[in-house]
């Protein structure tokens, strides 16, 4: 994703340097794109996506173990660019920046770059408004409308979801203060100076962009200086190759594509669960494109083609795919809006299990459980999806919600980031939030008051009835007496 902005953002004119650990041959032809493989982070971040996508969805769901990961992440990332000599040569060197974008998730040393170069900073939330990104910028957060993302809930939440929201709500602040930031302001003071204040640079942001919109994620409210601009990423759809052009053209009952996206490697799955796909997929009169990154001839029906990787968006835009069989990558699940292919999502860990279903609710889905995937479970999930027309119509509805828009995506982030640098960091944007205290934005200081106020008075009458009812009483025995 943050290559293709960019790359978007070199063609507009612009003079770009990209760090990034993907190297990119399309390479923009207008502007300047200066692109930077950190070699050294990519081993490192590999080996922590391995470790990452071997949490199960259970697991997952146990605060400890979420908080663990995203912890981890954060610290092994970060400090894998920090690391890196290609990075470190940047932050040595006497270049000039009119503005830096980051990715926003937990890798909070690297806005740091930002204010080592004296600049604007500005942040690119790979997925829409959530806990990691709103108490920055004060864009409202209630635990009873905003759900976190590992617990995969949508739209409406029951009572006992509300309270298990509000729980991680409250452990996700925590970890963030006391144990996330120290830690990533401690990679600040080591890799970068002793003299940022990690903690005032992240409340610095001039813009964030927004991987969202409303037709692809549940609405959620947002403050000025938020941007959406989800589906950016996307390409009007090219003409397909040669070799899979044929393929299209040979395949009288359509085509299904299968993958797993980048990071999830379908090579990794056990050797009965190939066999289990093989077998349901040969009972299928389309043709079968699965993104395998390894050959295999033994037990390959005929009508499965392999292949490491596929030009998705392109296929996902033939008249001919009929079906999308995917992991819910938030990436995968904007591609199938954007083309309205309806979809099989095999979730399996982070935001996959909200993504998935998110577009079930939207009636373009159904989604089965990795660890029950067999012959079975996928053969019916096909099935389901490829005989109701509903799917198909319910993905078409999506499609054109999403296109009717006044301007792409790209251009809007372009015009934003632009926007930003006229107006030196624009901060007439960012909301009063900044200005005041946690405890002042929640309003715990006015309950306190209100509550002492209370109290004082009901202290007060409870004093004065109880002194009445005294002389009521010392009245009374005198006139006995």
């Amino acid at each position: 994703m943050g290559t293709e902005l960019m790359k978007g953002i070199a063609e507009h004119g612009h003079d770009v340097t990209m760090l990034t650990v993907f190297e990119d041959k399309n390479l923009p032809k207008n502007g300047s794109y200066r692109q930077i493989i950190l070699d050294k982070a990519l081993a490192d971040q590999q080996t922590m996506l391995q470790e990452v996508t071997q949490i199960d969805d259970k697991k997952m769901k146990t605060p400890l173990t979420a908080l663990k990961m995203f912890n981890r992440f954060g610290s092994v990332v970060s400090e894998a660019a920090f690391n890196d000599p290609k990075l470190q040569k940047i932050l040595k060197s006497k270049d000039k920046f009119d503005c830096v974008i980051v990715p926003q998730f937990t890798f909070e040393a690297i806005k740091a770059i930002a204010a080592h170069f004296n600049t604007h900073l500005v942040v690119f939330s790979i997925f829409p408004a959530n806990t990691f990104l709103n108490h920055f910028i004060g864009n409202p957060s209630l635990p009873s409308i905003n759900t976190e993302m590992v617990l995969g809930y949508v739209h409406e939440m029951s009572f006992l979801q509300r309270c298990l929201n509000t729980l991680f709500s409250v452990a996700f602040y925590l970890n963030r203060q006391f144990i996330l930031y120290p830690e990533q302001a401690e990679l600040v003071r080591k890799y970068i100076s002793k003299d940022l204040d990690l903690y005032k640079i992240q409340y610095n942001t001039s813009l964030f962009l927004m991987n969202a919109h409303p037709t692809i994620n549940t609405a959620t409210s947002s403050v000025p200086s938020m941007v959406d601009i989800g589906g950016f990423h996307i390409r009007p759809p090219k003409e397909l190759p040669d070799d899979l052009k044929e393929i299209f053209d040979k395949s009288k009952h359509g085509v299904i594509l299968f993958s797993m996206g980048t990071n999830m490697k379908s090579a990794n799955f056990p050797k009965q669960l190939k066999d289990d796909l093989f077998k349901a997929f040969s009972k299928r009169k389309e043709t079968i494109l699965w993104k395998l990154e390894e050959d295999i001839t033994v037990g390959k029906p005929p009508n499965v083609i392999i292949r490491k990787r596929f030009p998705q968006s392109d296929i996902l835009a033939h008249p001919k795919t009929k079906l999308f069989i995917t992991h819910g990558g938030f990436l995968s699940t904007i591609e199938t809006i954007y083309h309205g292919v309806p979809a099989v999502a095999i979730p399996v860990v982070g935001d996959q299990i909200l993504n998935s279903r998110l577009i079930e609710s939207m009636g373009m889905s159904t989604t089965v459980n990795f660890a029950k995937l067999d012959e079975e479970s996928i053969s019916a999930a096909i099935e389901e999806v490829l005989s109701n027309k509903k799917y198909a119509e319910n993905a078409k509805f999506r499609r054109e919600l999403y296109h009717d828009r006044p301007k792409t995506p790209l251009e809007e982030a372009v015009y934003w980031i632009e926007y930003v640098i006229r107006h030196k960091g624009a901060h007439h944007l960012r909301v009063n939030y900044l200005n005041l205290y946690w405890f002042q934005f929640y309003m715990l200081d006015v309950y306190a008051f209100y509550f002492a106020v209370i109290f004082s008075i009901y202290y007060i009458i409870k004093l004065l009835i109880k002194k009445l009812f005294s002389k009521k009483k010392t009245v009374g025995s005198k006139k006995e007496d």
